[in-house]
């Protein structure tokens, strides 16, 4: 059947897709828009595939937190290009994947790819502007926290998110030291909030460098172990949140920054993610 230049003009409305694209979408279907739809979707999975083996290392990140400020989520949107990171297509479908994960809050980034956004799932709405764009596209990052007051915090250019859930609120509003203490996690990466939430495997490992560098400049054996705990308690005060010098003022950590925000305000937890 002929193809009209209205059909391709209606098919690249409902889709988005290149007017060549459309054009050959609908010739395959015979016409049947439906046919034609399922066609590109296709083609998006085609490209898809054939890019599973780049890197995408650009993005963005994309925050959605309550009005209350008690529940948000945090996702990273990859692709291979800044270019395409800029792309109004990119960040509308970025805005979508979060306010989707905020309103049905799935489990892991696996199950949120299967929710459903309309008539498809994030999966396949992924999938479609891959076979536009032609880059490969992933959901690298999920996060879900809850808290009594959780702040966010993106740096410029949406290449580093992070979400910071305070404690110790009594009712007053702590954005402006939940900003703070975000970008003291954006710009000094801590491993965890304190040296209670320290992984147990970070912690061998710190003590196995330190008693082996301890060895090798001689000291004595029976010195190793206090030597060795002294200099893991250097690595929580260096490395861990709350002991951090405090990046607008050196001379208090975080827990002292907090504390003299609100008496007894901490961090309850926190997440950083960063694209590349």
């Amino acid at each position: 059947m002929s193809i009209t230049a209205q059909d391709v003009n209606k098919l690249r409305t409902m889709t988005g897709a290149g007017m060549m694209d459309c054009k050959k979408a609908l010739t395959e279907a015979d016409g049947d828009f439906e046919k034609a739809i399922e066609i590109l979707r296709k083609k998006g999975q085609k490209v898809s595939a054939s890019r599973s083996d780049k890197e995408a290392r650009e993005g963005s990140v994309f925050i959605k937190v309550s009005d209350d400020k008690k529940e948000a989520v945090l996702i990273a949107l990859n692709c291979e290009t800044d270019f395409v990171a800029k792309n109004d297509e990119f960040q509308n479908l970025g805005k979508l994947i979060a306010e989707t994960a905020f309103a049905k809050k799935p489990a892991s980034k696996e199950a949120l790819l299967d929710e459903k956004a309309g008539n498809l799932t994030l999966g396949e709405k992924i999938t479609e502007l891959v076979g536009k764009i032609g880059e490969k596209l992933e959901v690298s990052e999920y996060v879900h926290m809850k808290g009594e007051a959780i702040v966010p915090y993106i740096h410029a250019g949406s290449k580093l998110g992070v979400l910071v859930s305070l404690k110790g609120v009594n009712g007053k509003d702590v954005t402006d030291a939940g900003k703070d203490v975000g970008m003291q996690i954006a710009a000094m990466n801590p491993v965890a909030v304190d040296e209670k939430s320290v992984d147990k495997s970070v912690i061998e490992k710190e003590l196995e460098i330190a008693k082996a560098q301890i060895l090798a400049e001689g000291k004595p054996e029976n010195m190793v172990e206090k030597i060795a705990q002294g200099k893991l308690n250097k690595f929580f005060k260096e490395s861990t949140l709350v002991h951090q010098a405090f990046v607008k003022d050196s001379s208090k950590t975080v827990a002292q920054y907090l504390d003299s925000v609100s008496k007894g305000l901490t961090v309850a937890e926190f997440k950083r993610i960063a694209i590349g």
